[in-house]
């Protein structure tokens, strides 16, 4: 590998790398919007002036949870037919992931299905209940089979 093409692959793997953290910090930073009704702006102050996230894109970070909380009941609507009773009944942080996935799914074509559902999964992993991860999997695979039926379907 040349010097260039190495410089190439190290800047797609901080990429990847900043826009796993800035999921990371979205999930807490919805977490607490969703418990205690926390204005956005104020979590993505406080979250991203805590302490230095040098890995975590903050632009992708503000992007997603302002999508998800002005979006947030259209997305549940969207992920309804796919859960096993209300959003409201969810765990905060299985609903959380499913909101970030399904905002993800509806919102950023640029990143690919397979990406969101496994970001997802492994946050459901570190974060969420002993089975989680499959809830969060069955669910958003669900919807993307619906919101990206031409990607979904290659």
């Amino acid at each position: 590998m040349t010097g260039t093409e190495q410089t190439a692959s190290s800047r797609r793997d901080a990429g990847r790398g900043s826009r796993r953290r800035a999921r990371e910090l979205a999930l807490q930073a919805l977490y607490q919007w969703l418990v205690t009704g926390t204005e956005w702006q104020q979590l993505c102050q406080d979250t991203l002036a805590e302490a230095p996230h040098p890995r975590a894109d903050a632009a992708f970070f503000t992007t997603l949870v302002q999508g998800v909380v002005q979006r947030r009941a259209e997305l549940d609507q969207g992920l309804q037919p796919f859960l096993d009773r209300s959003a409201d009944a969810l765990s905060p942080i299985e609903h959380v992931l499913l909101l970030l996935g399904a905002y993800e799914l509806t919102a950023c074509a640029d990143v690919p299905y397979r990406v969101v559902i496994n970001e997802a999964v492994e946050l459901a992993k570190s974060y969420g209940g002993t089975d989680g991860h499959r809830y969060v999997n069955g669910v958003l695979d669900k919807l993307a089979a619906q919101v990206r039926t031409r990607e979904v379907g290659k």
